[in-house]
């Protein structure tokens, strides 16, 4: 059997003896360092410089296999991860040779991430979206932006799990669970929810199953799950990243970003994968850049936000305040809560498109099915499988649109425009004469309810949807924890505004020093 197809293969297999397989790779030394080094909440300055002073990367890369297999795949069972790269070690030992030899390609020259399982590489494993019926589409290149993290010298750990089809399948869903990978638990309490989609991204950067990974957003589908789990996360500008190669739902709304462990994290990956010359610059150098004045919007806690949970935001106001920014008083403008139903209309139709463009460039050996219809139809067929929780009235509701030219779809994309954008965030910038948009985030995690689905009651972040759908750059940051459960803030910037965005929230970062740890990171 020739290797590529071996390690194909290797990348159906189940993923406890994917695991098993590739930690026997590992050598005796690289075992033993494994042993010796411990991972955890190292960011990845930290990391690059151990691997300067003598730690292999097949070393780390070790480390990290042994905590997925002991912490995600037994004890609690997370279930972040998919699958495992039959290449890791073999990358990380070329990795080593070259900085052996005097060659460091860049930043994340031998360290490990994890890349949402809805995102193309070119390892021997599939990119799925959580769904069996992409249970074998393995692909020849790498989506760009992963193409950008492996030119910098990122090591592709693995895949990590997701809400199927990014969420946007039922209306009843389990965020975190996939066909493919089961429920991914919240790496704080795995009987609570995720969020998503990109759960498996969050909870195994929060478990310090990886250096850092990757997620996707098209509303709230990184800042949510980050928040929940007590990371930074990070959605830039839309076409600041390259969206080829990603599974989509709206390619007006789609945006791949870092999810880290702190804000420097973010800006270093952020600098790696975004595509705008005139602005990589700023953003590799934002963090030690010298904070300006800063004027910030503050937008009010709602009435129905929890005593506990105000407080931690009232707390955060307070540190906004101890870094020496303004602080002007910030209501959002109902049009934001108004534009939602005009944004599931347009979702729809552009799913609709946008999927079965994707689905028709894949060949009969990467899937059998083709279209979105042939999708539904396929789900119906593997019910017991596919639909053991919930179903796919959102899919069956975006097969019924008509093309992108429908009146429908051009006025709800119209008022889209403007409610959130022209009459919404561009006129609070603009009057306002602020520099960011603060608000009260996501969190504190629900219990995950295998019965009605997800619960719409952990405060889920009106502006940074908002600024999903006006393809503004937005961060959430870790504000504390309420009853051991993390709660985030939303900050948002003004289109492109990336640089502003990282080095104002670095400032917070560093004044606040607000993130709590997951304990079972250190089980």
């Amino acid at each position: 059997m020739k290797r590529r197809r071996f390690l194909a293969s290797f990348g159906t297999l189940p993923l406890g003896t994917a695991l098993a397989l590739q930690l026997d790779v590992a050598n005796a030394d690289e075992r033993h360092r494994a042993a010796d080094f411990d991972p955890v909440e190292q960011g990845l300055a930290a990391l690059q410089a151990r691997l300067d002073q003598g730690l292999s990367s097949a070393a780390l890369v070790t480390a990290y296999l042994d905590r997925i297999a002991k912490i995600d795949q037994a004890g609690p069972k997370f279930r972040s991860i998919l699958a495992v790269n039959p290449e890791a070690l073999q990358t990380a030992r070329a990795l080593d040779a070259e900085r052996r030899n005097g060659t460091v390609r860049g930043p994340l020259h031998g360290i490990p991430l994890l890349i949402k399982d809805n995102i193309a590489t070119l390892d021997p494993l599939p990119t799925t979206a959580g769904s069996l019926a992409l249970a074998q589409a393995f692909h020849v290149a790498d989506a760009p932006l992963v193409a950008r993290l492996r030119t910098a010298g990122a090591v592709i750990l693995g895949k990590t799990n997701l809400s199927e089809w990014a969420n946007f399948r039922s209306t009843q869903s389990n965020s975190g669970w996939s066909a493919v990978g089961g429920q991914t638990g919240n790496a704080y309490d795995p009987l609570r929810t995720p969020s998503g989609s990109s759960s498996g991204s969050a909870t195994a950067t929060a478990l310090s199953l990886c250096a850092a990974a990757i997620g996707t957003e098209t509303d709230g589908s990184i800042l949510s799950p980050s928040a929940v789990n007590g990371l930074v996360g990070f959605k830039p500008s839309l076409g600041a990243v390259s969206g080829r190669g990603i599974v989509p739902i709206s390619p007006r709304q789609d945006v791949a970003g870092p999810m880290t462990r702190s804000v420097e994290d973010a800006a270093l990956l952020a600098g790696i994968i975004y595509e705008r010359p005139r602005r990589k610059e700023a953003l590799e150098t934002t963090i030690s850049s010298a904070s300006p004045s800063m004027r910030v919007g503050i937008a009010p806690a709602p009435d129905s936000m929890r005593p506990g949970v105000a407080a931690l935001y009232k707390r955060a106001i307070e540190v906004w305040r101890s870094a020496g920014a303004e602080i002007i008083d910030a209501p959002l403008p109902r049009s934001f809560r108004e534009a939602q139903s005009d944004e599931f209309t347009a979702l729809l139709y552009e799913f609709k498109a946008a999927l079965d463009d994707y689905l028709g460039s894949l060949n009969a050996n990467q899937t059998e099915v083709g279209t979105l219809e042939a999708l539904i139809d396929f789900n119906r067929r593997n019910a017991d499988r596919e639909m053991p929780r919930f179903g796919q009235e959102i899919l069956e509701m975006a097969v019924a649109k008509g093309p992108l030219t429908d009146k429908p779809y051009l006025d709800a994309v119209a008022n889209l425009r403007k409610l959130v954008e022209f009459e919404g965030l561009d006129a609070l910038f603009r009057n306002l004469r602020v520099d960011v948009l603060v608000a009260p985030g996501t969190g504190p995690a629900g219990l995950i309810d295998t019965i009605l689905g997800d619960r719409n009651d952990t405060g889920g972040s009106t502006l940074g949807s908002a600024a999903a759908i006006a393809g503004y750059p937005s961060i959430t940051l870790p504000i504390g924890a309420f009853k051991e459960m993390p709660v985030g803030m939303t900050v948002v910037a003004p289109r492109y505004a990336e640089d502003r965005l990282l080095r104002i929230a670095a400032k917070f970062e560093r004044e606040g020093k607000l993130r709590v740890p997951s304990r079972f990171a250190r089980s």
